[in-house]
């Protein structure tokens, strides 16, 4: 028992001597977790300078874009032939993906050889044998009459300028067929099949073998956004955000990059950790000073790196006694395979005692377990470099997100990393530690990167498929010059026959007079109160204007919210409640007593006889006050007043919106002469001559007249833009049939179109994997400010994929794409044909007043036009493009309607007092 211990005791004594031994001699090949940091660093920059334009040329990791922009969903299906051309063995695969009760991928796959002398041969015999093997595998499939999708995996670094182009830019892996640099593989291969005539080929796809291991993986794992390669050679993808990729144009969604990471430290940033071994290896390999990472890592190199180090060690009698035999003296006589049958951790030394033997050698066990050492330390070094640089990666794809914490999966493939019995533990281990935040699941491809180009192959089949049929759905929205002008003319139309007596009571756009016959000259001044009942929102406003020297308006405001239940109650609860809320304003002023003048901006189709007097001609925005809809509302609020009974005014002017926020912008612009309001609802107002109004009497001045043209095309004469989505969002609303324009231009409705749009798509399953959420499905949950923070061109994809998760979808980041570009045609259309009315309205005003060419000014208020952040400047263009000879100025409301109101009440004071003093 003893002498049994002694010889443990001295055994491990004599392991642990080796060992040091080694440690010494490869000190230069261990590396620290600050050192890896340090690597992660100098990848991460190499890396950014390979995605910017102005360094890529210089660069060393190319970072190539391979115009893969989305990864499986879990829709595709098909038929696909794939070809894996990237070693001396060249795979062929069909691959069925079908959809009966979940996805199922069937593939059958033939291997066959490509000779060296193929390998090293001209170009035209390289493809000539491809095209002959894929000849022969669909002859045996009996798929010859089929022309097929194909993807084509070549694991060589290519540029591309679209997914069917790989320009080759370099041969590795010993390939060094000639005449291929420089040119597109796809176009070789082609010319290859045509020359042969007996089958066609529909080649949809070139892809690397890497991004090839990322997409086999993400058909499993929709996480999954980067995929390594650690075999004979080694490189990674990953999927990067397009905004940051300059040698591609746009900014939306993602693709996936091709790092061909195994160039990095070529320009010499690898110099301090590259040994003598390493030296010995370039020196020797057929691309001297070229792919210095990979010869760091990869398992055409690892073997005979181990070879390079047993070989200097015996030479320094460290090893053998200093004998050496004429195998372990040949180049690629120790080979990857056999560095991992060493590392094995139970017959590790009898298998390392073998090799040797193999060799010609007759190692000691002293020698066995020296070599056992340097297969780990070369190995671990290989797979600590590996983990620097995907967690660079990985960091990468973190700050992308703006995530504290991120999680994703990674595609793994390559024989070290398969084979290699502590490979895989390790570097998952050091990743774990340099990105503590980065959670990582490693995912092993089973099926290789030619399942990976079939699935490219059938992504691209998907997207164009979904891409011709997303293109049908929005094709109504997108409006031809004809289009626009048509509404114009149309517009222009229902505008007269609003003016005429004879048409009025059919035309769709009301013109109701304002009976505001002036804007603001300067001179007014005083106290005045203003209401302002437009939406959910009621404002009461006090305003004192001074005139003169210290011409200027000062304001002082309160906000009410006016409960559901009441817009849609009785005319006497709604206007109880405007009163209680005057009452409480006035309370909070301490004007209680004061009998002051007011103005009432009622946002809603009124037809008015006086400038105090206006009958409700229908609710809109949702208001369903009942009783209301005849009435004169200004007699409604006197009588709400009455009933109260604690305080007096002086009702002078029932207002517009739209009136108001011309009067307001006139006040700044004596040459504003057009009010236009698009938030809520939409609608515009205009200075019309008198003699043209044939509703009211008198034919001198002007008049503002209230289009109402949100009803614009309730006749039906706008229904050749009108698309399937408009009508359910009609049939949907409180007021089925009317304000047709309104609900095309407005925000109350755009969101809501946008919600139609998304349904259909994903009951057709080109959205959201064809899951509708139950928020998606109530009425009014998109809301318009979607839209404007969808459409920001400061919005990543990411942020519009938390607003989707706000609703409860589940959004990838095709999704995301979509539901942008179905958001901008919904908005561009509102824009455009809201541009087309306006050009109808300064059309008309300059013919009015016999001018060749009109200067004009539209006071502006809206959310939708305040907010949106393209809504406006489509809007100008429209107006420019349709009444060229009207120069357009659009000034800003900066207060609202409510200012406007108190404006058109002092104006009318004004006036008032002018014509008392008259008499």
């Amino acid at each position: 028992m003893i002498a049994a211990q002694l010889l443990a005791y001295y055994f491990t004594e004599l392991k642990d001597d080796q060992v040091k031994k080694i440690d010494k001699y490869l000190y230069a090949m261990r590396f620290s977790d600050e050192m890896l940091l340090d690597i992660l660093c100098r990848f991460r920059k190499d890396l950014e300078s390979g995605l910017a334009r102005d360094t890529n040329p210089t660069a060393t990791v190319k970072m190539l874009p391979t115009f893969v922009r989305s990864i499986p969903d879990g829709s595709e299906k098909g038929d696909f032939i794939a070809l894996d051309l990237g070693g001396s063995n060249f795979r062929i695969l069909r691959v069925k993906v079908s959809h009966e009760k979940k996805q199922t991928v069937q593939m059958e796959s033939q291997i066959y050889d490509t000779p060296e002398d193929i390998m090293h041969g001209s170009g035209t015999r390289l493809f000539d044998h491809v095209a002959e093997c894929l000849g022969d595998f669909m002859e045996k499939q009996k798929i010859k009459d089929k022309k097929l999708p194909v993807g084509f995996t070549f694991s060589f670094p290519c540029s591309q300028t679209k997914l069917d182009e790989g320009i080759l830019l370099t041969w590795t892996k010993r390939f060094k067929a000639s005449g291929v640099e420089g040119m597109d593989v796809v176009k070789l291969l082609n010319k290859a099949i045509k020359k042969r005539g007996d089958y066609e080929a529909d080649i949809m796809a070139v892809v690397n073998d890497t991004v090839g291991t990322m997409m086999t993986c993400g058909f499993d794992d929709q996480r999954c956004e980067v995929g390594v390669i650690i075999g004979t050679g080694t490189n990674a993808c990953y999927m990067e955000e397009m905004r940051h990729i300059d040698l591609v144009e746009g900014d939306e969604g993602r693709m996936c990059i091709n790092t061909e990471w195994g160039s990095f430290g070529d320009d010499g940033s690898l110099e301090d950790i590259r040994t003598e071994f390493d030296r010995d290896i370039d020196l020797g390999s057929i691309n001297p000073g070229k792919q210095l990472f990979e010869k760091l890592i990869s398992g055409m190199y690892m073997g005979e790196l181990v070879r390079i180090i047993l070989v200097k060690m015996a030479k320094k009698g460290l090893l053998f006694q200093g004998r050496m035999s004429d195998a372990l003296c040949t180049k690629g006589k120790f080979q990857t395979k056999h560095v991992a049958e060493i590392e094995k951790y139970k017959e590790g030394l009898s298998n390392a005692k073998a090799i040797l033997a193999d060799l010609g050698l007759s190692p000691s066990e002293d020698d066995c377990i020296a070599v056992q050492h340097v297969c780990t330390i070369v190995s671990f070094r290989s797979a600590n470099l590996c983990a620097a640089a995907l967690s660079a990666i990985l960091n990468r794809l973190r700050e992308n997100k703006k995530l504290k914490c991120l999680r994703t999966t990674v595609g793994m493939d390559g024989t070290v990393y398969r084979t290699h019995p502590q490979y895989a533990k390790r570097l998952h281990k050091v990743v774990r530690r340099l990105v503590p935040d980065c959670h990582v699941r490693f995912l092993l491809s089973e099926s290789g990167s030619g399942k990976g180009a079939a699935m490219v192959t059938a992504v691209a089949y998907r997207l164009v498929s979904q891409r011709k049929q997303i293109d049908e759905t929005l094709a109504p929205f997108i409006l031809s010059r004809q289009h626009l002008q048509d509404v114009k003319d149309k517009m222009r139309v229902e505008l007269e026959r609003g003016l005429k007596k004879d048409t009025h009571h059919s035309a769709s756009v009301k013109m109701l007079p304002s009976y505001v016959c002036g804007t603001p000259d300067g001179t007014e001044r005083g106290k005045f109160l203003a209401l302002d009942l437009g939406g959910t929102n009621f404002r009461v406003r006090l305003v004192k204007i001074y005139s003169g020297l210290r011409k200027s308006i000062r304001m002082y405001d309160k906000i009410y919210t006016i409960p559901l239940e009441i817009m849609q109650g009785t005319g006497e609860e709604l206007f109880d409640h405007i009163v209680q809320c005057i009452s409480d304003f006035l309370d909070y002023m301490g004007m209680k007593n004061a009998r002051l003048p007011l103005g009432f901006t009622f946002s809603f189709p009124c037809r008015q006889a006086g400038i105090d007097k206006g009958s409700l001609v229908s609710w809109t925005k949702g208001f369903k006050a009942t009783d209301c809809e005849g009435q004169d509302v200004v007699d409604m609020l006197r009588e709400a007043m009455k009933r109260r009974n604690d305080f007096d005014l002086d009702i002078v002017a029932v207002v517009n919106d739209t009136v108001g926020t011309m009067m307001t912008c006139a006040y700044e612009d004596p040459n504003c002469e057009i009010g236009l309001i698009v938030g809520t609802g939409s609608n515009v107002c205009y200075m019309e001559e008198m003699r043209n109004i044939e509703t009211v009497e008198g034919e001198d001045g002007r008049m503002c007249v209230n289009t109402e043209w949100g009803g614009f095309g309730d006749n039906d004469c706008i229904e050749f833009i009108r698309t399937k989505f408009d009508r359910e969002v009609d049939e949907g609303s409180l007021n089925q049939g009317k304000q047709r324009y309104e609900k095309m231009t407005s925000g109350m409705y755009l969101g809501e179109i946008v919600r139609q749009i998304l349904i259909d798509l994903t009951k057709r399953g080109l959205l959201f994997r064809g899951q509708i959420s139950e928020r998606l499905r109530t009425t009014g949950i998109f809301e318009t400010k979607f839209l404007s923070q969808i459409e920001s061109d400061h919005l990543a994809l990411l942020q519009v994929r938390g607003i989707l998760q706000q609703l409860g979808l589940d959004s990838t980041c095709d999704d995301s794409i979509i539901v942008k570009e179905v958001c901008g045609v919904v908005s561009r259309r509102a824009a455009q044909i809201c541009g087309a009315g306006m050009a109808a309205v300064t059309d008309k005003i300059r013919e009015n007043r016999g001018l060749e060419q009109l200067d004009i000014t539209v006071g502006v208020d809206g959310t939708l036009y305040k907010l949106h952040p393209h809504f406006s400047l489509i809007m100008h263009q429209t107006v420019k493009e349709l009444a060229p000879k009207c120069n357009v100025n659009f000034l800003l409301s900066e207060d609202g309607s409510g200012k406007g109101a108190a404006l058109i009440t002092a104006v009318a004071c004004r006036l008032r007092e002018q014509e008392q003093q008259n008499k």
